[in-house]
């Protein structure tokens, strides 16, 4: 099993979220987040008076899911997240030793 962490624009998550609903992920975790990556230190103009960005909100989904899955979800969040400006996100897969149902005690896949 995978942790398939994404840190998108806010803008893209229903997006996101629709694809992935789409395709039967059965679990997701959201939280708003805010950060800087190649963007930071850069100043964006509005009405003529410049303005330093600093730290940009973001939402981050964590998604858990089979091994046979990853590649469909990062192809989905690849394809709907992307604008192709800078600060589009990043995406990290982590493997999970287990996972385990609170209520039943259900182990591994079943407990999804």
């Amino acid at each position: 099993m995978k942790k398939i962490e994404a840190i998108i624009r806010t803008s893209k998550f229903e997006d996101v979220y629709d694809a992935l609903a789409e395709i039967g992920i059965p679990f997701m975790s959201t939280y708003d987040v805010k950060g800087f990556g190649l963007e930071h230190g850069s100043s964006q103009v509005y009405r003529g008076t410049a303005y330093h960005v600093g730290f940009i909100p973001r939402t981050k989904v964590e998604i858990i899911v089979t091994d046979d899955q990853v590649d469909t979800v990062v192809s989905i969040i690849l394809k709907v997240a992307n604008t192709g400006k800078v600060g589009d996100g990043k995406i990290f897969i982590m493997d999970l030793e287990e996972v385990i149902r609170i209520r039943t005690g259900e182990i591994g896949e079943l407990a999804l």
